[in-house]
């Protein structure tokens, strides 16, 4: 029985039920969230949803090929999405089989923080201690001290973070500009040899795995090697990446 509605972060509202019991996340930084809040909620997870380890929910292939009749069948009561990992294609799907889909837009730190903080309210949780630390981390000011760096994503072709993306409002909260921010492209091509000036490289382990020997020898400037998780994820990670990724920039650390 719909009891009651919400809208999303693209202004989309959305029937619930008084009772949020049945969760399916097509995004893996969704799935974390809510399994650290409540993971009884979810009946549903892509194949890319490693996290928790042990979640152990049907799998609903990807994030761009979900299997949109598995999810039907799994009756959700709500199915939660973010609108650059997924395709509106296959939500219109979803919605015209009468599920209601959640989608979220993260691209800031704070403005992340704050749209998790409405999807778990729709989901019923309104006491996250794991969003209140993140918060807490996150609450300073960025350092007048800037670096510039570049940030690879894949390589054959070499992809980088470009404008207007979660990797780069995070590093840029740590004190570290995008080079290519002012890319017309979220996620540009680029030629190691024709790069602007920058005084580093930030090497993640995912999409595409950058290793010392794979990835640094392409650069003059220093690398550093981060987990692909604590810079591209948002949610509980956020909790872990305000200790480790300053520490893995020499930073100080940013708790206050």
């Amino acid at each position: 029985m719909v009891s009651g509605s919400v809208v999303d972060d693209e202004g989309t509202r959305i029937a619930l039920p008084e009772r949020v019991g049945r969760v399916v996340s097509l995004v893996p930084s969704l799935t974390e969230a809510v399994a650290a809040t409540d993971r009884t909620l979810l009946v549903g997870a892509t194949d890319w949803c490693t996290h928790p380890a042990d979640l152990d929910v049907p799998r609903i292939r990807g994030t761009k090929n979900p299997d949109v009749e598995a999810i039907v069948g799994l009756e959700p009561d709500l199915v939660l999405a973010n609108q650059e990992e997924n395709r509106p294609a296959d939500l219109a799907r979803l919605r015209e089989a009468g599920l209601a889909v959640y989608v979220t837009d993260i691209r800031t730190v704070d403005g992340g923080l704050d749209s998790l903080g409405r999807m778990l309210a729709a989901c019923g949780l309104t006491s996250v201690p794991w969003l209140d630390e993140a918060r807490s981390l996150w609450s300073f000011p960025e350092p007048a001290q800037r670096r510039r760096a570049v940030v690879p994503i894949w390589r054959k072709p070499w992809m980088a973070c470009g404008s207007d993306t979660f990797t780069g409002a995070v590093l840029a909260r740590l004190g570290i500009d995008n080079v290519l921010a002012d890319s017309p492209e979220r996620y540009p091509r680029f030629d190691p040899a024709e790069l602007p000036a920058h005084d580093l490289v930030v090497l993640p382990d995912e999409p595409y795995l950058f290793t010392a020997e794979d990835g640094p020898e392409a650069f003059a400037a220093p690398s550093v090697l981060v987990s692909g998780r604590l810079l591209t994820w948002y949610g509980p990670s956020l909790v872990e990446a305000a200790t480790v990724l300053p520490r893995a920039f020499g930073l100080s650390a940013t708790r206050r």
